[in-house]
C-alpha cells in the first residue's frame, strides 16, 4: 500500500537525521507527515483548466481586475525547503472573467507542488491568459525562501520578487504600469 511505503520513508527519514522513530513524540510523526503531504503537495492533482472553466460576461468591465495579496506556501524543489510569499496578479479581459477566488486557486495550483518562484509566476500568467483568452496578464510574485534564510547563506531579511508580463501588459508601457501602481 502507498501509505505503508510513505508512513515507511518518514520512520528512515527520521532514523537518518539522527532520532528515534520509536520515540514517544515521534511515533505519530509519519502518519502526521503523510496526510500533510495531501494539502502541501495537492497542485499535483488541480487542473488550471477547470479551475478557470467558470467564466462570466464581463458586462461592459474593459478595465483591469487585480487581486492583490494573495498569500501562498510552496516547496523549494532543490532543498525541500518552505518558500512563503505573496502574489498579485492582474489581467485585462477580453470576453470573460473569473470569480476573485479563482484567481487564488490558480495561485495555490501551482504553488501546491515542488517548485521554483520563476517558474511559478510564469505558470500562473500563462495559465490565466490563456484560459481567458485575455487582453494581457501580470503576476508579481514576492516571496521568502527558507533555503536562503534559514541555511546556506542564512539571510532572513532577503525576499525575492519575480514577474510574468503577458499581452498587453508586457508590450504597453501604460498599461503594465498601471498594473504596478495598483499593486503596490
Amino acid at each position: 500500500m502507498e501509505s505503508d511505503k510513505n508512513r515507511q520513508l518518514i520512520r528512515d527519514f527520521i532514523t537518518a537525521i539522527g532520532d528515534d522513530p520509536e520515540r514517544e513524540g515521534i511515533l505519530e510523526t509519519p502518519d502526521r507527515v503523510v496526510r500533510s503531504w495531501k494539502e502541501l503537495y495537492g497542485g499535483y492533482q488541480m487542473d488550471p483548466a477547470k479551475i478557470l472553466s467558470k467564466t462570466f460576461d464581463p458586462e461592459g468591465c474593459d478595465q483591469m481586475v487585480v487581486c492583490k495579496g494573495i498569500e501562498f506556501y510552496s516547496t523549494c524543489e532543490h532543498h525541500l525547503l518552505p518558500i512563503i510569499g505573496t502574489a498579485h496578479v492582474g489581467y485585462l479581459p477580453k470576453d470573460r472573467v473569473v470569480g476573485l477566488s479563482k484567481m487564488a486557486r490558480l495561485v495555490d495550483c501551482f504553488a501546491r507542488r515542488l517548485q521554483i518562484q520563476e517558474r511559478l509566476t510564469s505558470q500562473v500568467a500563462h495559465a490565466l491568459y490563456h484560459q481567458l483568452d485575455a487582453l494581457g496578464v501580470g503576476v508579481v510574485v514576492e516571496a521568502k525562501h527558507f533555503c536562503m534564510c534559514a541555511r546556506g547563506v542564512n539571510k532572513q531579511g532577503s525576499l525575492m520578487t519575480t514577474s510574468a508580463m503577458l499581452g498587453v501588459f508586457r508590450d504597453n508601457a501604460p498599461a503594465r504600469s498601471e498594473f504596478m501602481r495598483l499593486i503596490k
